[in-house]
């Protein structure tokens, strides 16, 4: 058996970032960007108004100072003239500040007499415009190379007037089910049936670390049928069967695998639940072997196969291992390295776990509250409230 760390390092040690494809700015949302993005106009693109009001000279607003209009600026119609001393412009929000004017005058501090606008009161601070490019000018870095690209790109991204961007592209991971046990939710199960419930999981898991999932099926304790779903799978970055990860004479995943030119990195990890993964690959096609187990295929994903997901898809804007304060003690473990499941609160900053009551391993109940998964490294002592320990988010 080798270490969580170990395979980890085996894992990533075979993967390298996929390459880039071009997205509408209306699809970027939890894409990774994959060069910088510069902004193609200056923004905003002219001094505008930032307010209703009249465009004049600073010099010519003296308290009870007349000036005459001259013309209008609405947003989106400039003013084709000048301002010169005397004269005003009826601009409005947003409106091109026209030429010779660098002041706003707020419409509620005049008062007006068809054409002639008298100010009422007295002007000091901001000139009420907006100067060209004082959110970013053409050529500014906008987004940088590596950036979790969220809701608000898209519209960052269009106002600098760029419709696509280069993204990292997503790793596409291929995953199926094995056991004749397994029947679908809503079907009558017969003794020694169970519903097959991994496939939920790690679908959601898989799309929310940045990979692609795609669900081959279920398939039954048949070599020959086995190799169809390794062999549908290779057009995929990884493939992750789910069950068949065990020993002896009913193994007909690895029988299949090696059938159709699999080769073997490691078969069994020193952890609990999971100590059954293994990992290998066909060709370029990458193979991580999970658990059927459910809880264990969740545990392991999250340990072994999100860090794959995230190295292929350029992801590093988000550790897999952060440092929480234990809000309950624990005890110690023993000799293989054990993932406890619980509650962490915070996002950022300091977090605090709370351990689930019920640690056993074969539950998927847990995982109802628990949101990450707390370290136990072999042979770690007991810790109290308040010690800290390393955790693995799982949502």
């Amino acid at each position: 058996m080798i270490t969580v760390d170990d395979a980890i390092s085996r894992i990533l040690n075979r993967a390298a970032p996929l390459g880039t494809e071009q997205v509408s700015i209306s699809a970027l949302v939890g894409r990774i960007a994959a060069t910088d993005v510069k902004a193609e106009i200056t923004q905003p693109p002219y001094a505008a108004s930032a307010m209703d009001g009249y465009a004049v000279r600073q010099a010519d607003v003296l308290k009870g100072a007349k000036l005459r209009i001259i013309g209008e600026a609405p947003a989106g119609t400039p003013f084709d003239g000048e301002v010169k001393p005397g004269s005003a412009v009826r601009i409005y929000t947003g409106g091109v500040v026209p030429a010779g004017a660098d002041y706003v005058v707020i419409q509620e501090d005049v008062s007006r007499d068809g054409d002639i606008i008298c100010i009422e009161a007295e002007q000091s601070g901001s000139s009420n415009i907006r100067a060209a490019g004082i959110d970013f000018l053409k050529g500014d870095v906008i987004v940088k190379a590596g950036t979790s690209l969220h809701e608000i790109h898209g519209s960052i991204c269009a106002a600098a007037n760029i419709p696509k961007i280069e993204v990292m592209r997503r790793p596409k991971v291929a995953f199926f089910a094995n056991g004749d046990e397994l029947v679908e939710p809503g079907e009558d199960l017969s003794p020694g049936q169970i519903v097959n419930s991994n496939r939920y999981a790690l679908s959601a898991m898989i799309k929310a670390w940045g990979g692609e999932p795609i669900y081959l099926g279920r398939a039954p304790d048949d070599v020959t049928v086995l190799c169809q779903y390794f062999e549908q799978g290779q057009d995929a970055d990884v493939i992750v069967p789910i069950g068949g990860a065990s020993v002896g004479d009913y193994d007909y995943v690895k029988m299949a695998f090696s059938d159709v030119g699999g080769e073997i990195d490691f078969t069994k990890i020193a952890v609990k639940p999971g100590k059954p993964t293994w990992f290998g690959n066909i060709d370029k096609t990458l193979v991580l072997g999970l658990p059927g187990n459910p809880a264990s295929a969740i545990v392991t994903a999250a340990l072994f196969l999100q860090p794959l997901v995230r190295k292929l898809g350029a992801d590093v804007t988000r550790p897999v291992r952060e440092i929480a304060e234990l809000a309950e003690p624990i005890r110690a473990n023993g000799r293989r390295e054990l993932y406890l499941r619980g509650q962490i609160i915070g996002e950022t900053g300091r977090l605090k776990v709370v351990p689930a009551v019920n640690q056993d391993s074969s539950l998927l109940s847990p995982f109802g509250n628990a949101n990450g998964l707390i370290r136990r490294e072999v042979e770690a002592p007991a810790l109290n409230a308040g010690d800290e320990v390393e955790v693995i988010r799982l949502r």
